[in-house]
């Protein structure tokens, strides 16, 4: 039998009806797991007032310590139709210099009034448009690699399949197919760090806009994973949105991966995998490659001399300091937190005054945007890795 469910107003009308009955107070408040405090508290409110007593009461406090006073809100509003064109700087230090007296609000109070009020006017964001780089023709291995997600598929088992593939660009050596759940920023990196562990590092990496390789709604269209790639010093390309010839040789190298292993698709992910080895091994060792003078692709391509080492941290010896940012993707200075991007949660980067109150944050050797002492974000600037991001 389900439990019956009941509010509060309904245990306190059961707790008086007993009480008004002669039972005693200690009794009834055992039995309702209350102390004889609560029980004498809701009793004497019922005696008071009756049933309206035993209503929740508002737990909101008699009167707020810091609430700006009424004047003081009525001056700010003045100032600002006076001055419609001042922001809360502004207003604050034209309420202290009238009013000397009066504790002066912060800034950020000031603006929140201009806020409630509908004063403020939004600033409209700048959203990044995903946009092509100029792409590269690499004439050695390792030179440039391509990657990009085959279409998902699914597996007998009803679940889909997401293969990840990376190969070179000059010898259409097939480096990895990974068949992952989804297309999640964990699983490319373990399947990145483990080609570059076992092919080495290349220079150069081609990808389409879509994620993990970028971020449409991140500074300049950055992901976690590409930040890691700059670290590494691999140099980002990205082809154009809707243009997919432009990693022709990787498309067409998904064309014969679909067509030999997933008509039909196999029944779980360990099998599939089996498949896509089997494809790796006679891709790269087996199949003449028209391209290649018929060669093998295994004949081609030799390993980077570039070994895959964790990046050291970045230095800025001509910054005013370096902060790490936070995990929700901040920069905090003493008691100011400015919003910057979270693909760079964990990253060092540099602060440097260029003007006057005015700062300009570096990620390596690449300025990323600005803050005033005002802005709690960092306005991006040109885009700094362009033409190759």
């Amino acid at each position: 039998m389900p439990w019956k469910e009941c509010n509060r107003m309904d245990e306190r009308l059961k707790f008086v009806a007993r009480l008004l009955d002669g039972e005693p107070m200690t009794q009834v408040c055992r039995d309702f797991g209350i102390s004889r405090k609560t029980g004498y508290k809701i009793f004497n409110r019922y005696k008071d007032s009756g049933l309206e007593g035993l209503v929740d009461r508002s737990r909101r406090p008699y009167r707020h310590a810091n609430k700006l006073p009424v004047q003081v809100e009525r001056t700010i509003l003045k100032l600002k139709q006076q001055w419609p064109d001042w922001g809360a700087p502004k207003i604050r230090e034209k309420l202290i210099r009238n009013f000397p007296t009066i504790k002066a609000p912060a800034k950020s109070t000031v603006h929140a009034v201009l806020e409630r009020h509908g004063l403020v006017t939004p600033r409209k964001k700048r959203r990044y448009r995903a946009q092509g780089t100029p792409l590269s023709d690499s004439l050695t291995p390792n030179g440039l690699w391509c990657t990009d997600y085959k279409g998902e598929f699914l597996l007998g088992n009803q679940r889909y399949c997401y293969p990840l593939t990376i190969t070179d660009y000059r010898s259409r050596y097939l480096l990895a197919c990974e068949a992952l759940e989804s297309t999640r920023e964990k699983d490319a990196f373990t399947v990145f760090e483990r080609v570059f562990k076992e092919f080495g590092v290349p220079f150069a990496l081609r990808s389409d806009n879509g994620l993990p390789f970028a971020s449409p709604n991140a500074l300049f269209g950055l992901s976690r994973l590409s930040v890691w790639w700059l670290r590494l010093r691999i140099t980002i390309e990205r082809i154009e949105p809707g243009k997919p010839q432009q990693n022709g040789r990787h498309e067409r190298m998904h064309l014969t991966l679909k067509k030999a292993t997933t008509k039909p698709a196999q029944f779980n992910f360990l099998q599939q995998q089996e498949r896509f080895d089997r494809f790796i091994d006679e891709y790269n060792n087996e199949r003449p490659h028209e391209a290649l003078g018929m060669r093998y692709p295994g004949e081609v391509y030799t390993p980077s001399t570039r070994a895959y080492t964790r990046p050291e941290d970045p230095d800025y010896p001509y910054h005013d300091r370096v902060i790490q940012v936070t995990q929700c993707g901040r920069l905090c200075i003493g008691r100011r937190k400015i919003n910057l991007s979270t693909v760079f949660a964990g990253q060092l980067v540099g602060v440097r005054e260029v003007s006057d109150k005015i700062w300009v944050v570096s990620f390596m050797e690449y300025d990323l945007g600005y803050f005033d002492e005002d802005e709690g974000r960092v306005e991006p600037g040109d885009n700094p890795f362009i033409p190759k991001v």
